[in-house]
């Protein structure tokens, strides 16, 4: 790679004055592959184009070209300008070198610079006589801000401002939040009996098992009897299979009564989902019937204020209601 110097604007025209061309060191002493700058100035008329012809990658044999920098023009009067440049060189090898000058091609007239000396000191070598030892290694002492990561020991006043932030935006919101719900009135829960019961009718409006979807159906059925069981009683029968919530329903004193009526229904809920077998139209609304009824039998009674009725007698007990309600579907 050959580096051009300088490059001018021909205008076609010769040098009306001499061209005065300068080259000089920063150091004429340099150890070895170590780099110095050579200036180049040139001083020539305003708009003539020049040229070199022995720059190339290197100056001479043990003296390399390493970089020449852009060329630096500046007018200087009365129509002349003096163009400077500087390049860096290197040598690897000790010795005392002389630096050629440089030829300078400018319209008609061709300049040579000075030469330059150049003295490369030679790096003294330690001759290894004797064997250094590795240092021993220094305890600098430690600080706190040595265990932090990088990036929040340079932004932690960044990290500070947007933690105090989201702590700001997280009070206002828990605030609010406390003062909207004082306000609004609280919405009172609906029991698990008349959940049951909503979802039950809504089953029956949909009419699935006319159009053929017994499984769905069944499926429907189910699920809403496992809800029932679980926000009525704690069973926790979503997770159960059939057998499973048979036995709990058999130990569970409310729904020890109406387990039969559980036991109809999950039967043939199995039958239909996994034996796929298509029941008739009565089985579908007798087992309509025994899930309201087990719903019914099981719903949470509401105690009277006295323990005693106007005329004496004592108060049928939940118990005993649902004991006569197991009798009389026993009689029919």
């Amino acid at each position: 790679m050959a580096f051009l110097l300088c490059t001018l604007t021909a205008v076609g025209a010769s040098a009306a004055g001499p061209v005065q061309l300068k080259t000089s060191l920063d150091s004429a002493y340099i150890l070895m592959g170590k780099q110095t700058t050579l200036h180049v100035d040139i001083v020539q008329d305003r708009g003539v184009q020049g040229h070199f012809l022995n720059v190339g990658d290197t100056l001479t044999s043990a003296i390399d070209l390493v970089e020449a920098g852009r060329p630096d023009t500046s007018d200087i009067g009365s129509g002349r300008e003096e163009i400077r440049q500087q390049l860096i060189i290197q040598a690897f090898d000790s010795g005392l070198y002389t630096i050629p000058p440089f030829v300078y091609v400018c319209g008609n007239e061709t300049i040579m610079s000075n030469d330059l000396p150049l003295k490369v000191i030679p790096v003294s070598v330690d001759s290894l006589r004797t064997v250094h030892d590795y240092a021993d290694t220094v305890d600098g002492g430690w600080k706190l801000w040595d265990f932090v990561p990088d990036f929040i020991a340079d932004y932690w006043w960044v990290i500070l401002i947007c933690a105090l932030v989201v702590l700001l935006v997280a009070v206002i919101i828990f605030f609010r939040k406390k003062k909207v719900v004082s306000i609004l009135p609280q919405k009172k829960p609906v029991p698990p009996y008349e959940l049951a019961m909503q979802a039950l009718t809504r089953l029956k409006s949909e009419k699935l098992c006319e159009n053929g979807h017994e499984k769905e159906y069944y499926t429907r059925l189910t699920e809403i009897l496992r809800t029932y069981l679980e926000q009525r009683f704690g069973i926790n029968a979503m997770e159960m299979t059939s057998t499973q919530i048979m036995q709990q329903v058999s130990r569970h004193d409310e729904t020890r009564p109406s387990a039969g009526l559980m036991k109809q229904i999950l039967e043939m809920a199995d039958f239909v989902k996994f034996a796929k077998v298509r029941p008739l139209p009565d089985d579908n609304v007798k087992s309509f019937t025994m899930a309201t009824r087990f719903v019914e039998d099981t719903k949470p009674v509401e105690k009277p204020a006295d323990d005693t009725v106007a005329d004496g007698s004592a108060p049928a007990t939940a118990t005993d209601t649902k004991s006569e309600i197991t009798n009389s579907e026993s009689i029919k």
